[in-house]
């Protein structure tokens, strides 16, 4: 069987799943923070800041997520750039504006790590199949991959290793752990997901 040629997705796809994305990873970031979890990644960042600081986590996502645009321009070129940069900013906008129209009183924690996890899973698969990231972390690791031949996958685990071990600062054990087992849910949807050949839009 001939294998199917790969079609480019259109604007209007682009545009859908750019929009509607950051949402989940803004729903997911609304559990983690309710359970008071952490996750890896730029976000994971962002959540240390947040923590330790009181800063609104939607400007903290977006600021902290400003160092890397040029890593991201070198990279990955313009349009990924810009399609990144729009990412982030409605991620940020979609976390400031989440606690208007949902509220959330109480979740139980291991529901909050792992649904979490899997929602950001979600969102970051269908941001990454469509040529864009959320930034940060991920960029820097494809930035490091493409100038020096390093692992991107590697430098990314290092990194969420790091992010979420720093963690031990200011929450407890039980916290840190189960803020792992959000970050395995995440990787989990990855893993099984986004693997080379399976996927033809582009």
């Amino acid at each position: 069987m001939r294998p199917e040629t790969p079609t480019r997705h259109s604007l209007f796809e682009d545009a859908q799943a750019l929009l509607v994305a950051p949402m989940f990873v803004a729903f997911a970031v609304m559990l983690l923070q309710q359970a008071g979890l952490l996750t890896g990644g730029t976000v994971g960042v962002a959540f240390l800041v947040h923590y330790l600081s009181g800063w609104p986590m939607a400007w903290v996502l977006f600021v902290a997520n400003l160092p890397f645009y040029l890593f991201a321009w070198r990279a990955m070129g313009m349009v990924f750039t810009l399609k990144t940069f729009f990412c982030v900013g409605l991620l940020s906008l979609y976390t400031a504006l989440l606690p208007l129209v949902v509220s959330v009183a109480w979740v139980d924690r291991l529901f909050a790590a792992v649904m979490g996890g899997f929602l950001i899973g979600v969102g970051l698969l269908m941001i990454v199949r469509h040529r864009a990231s959320l930034g940060g972390l991920g960029v820097l690791a494809l930035y490091l991959q493409q100038r020096r031949g390093w692992s991107a996958g590697k430098v990314q685990m290092a990194a969420d290793a790091a992010i979420l071990l720093a963690g031990l600062v200011i929450r407890d054990p039980l916290t840190v752990g189960l803020s792992i087992v959000g970050a395995l849910a995440l990787n989990l949807v990855l893993a099984a997901n986004h693997k080379a050949g399976r996927y033809l839009g582009t």
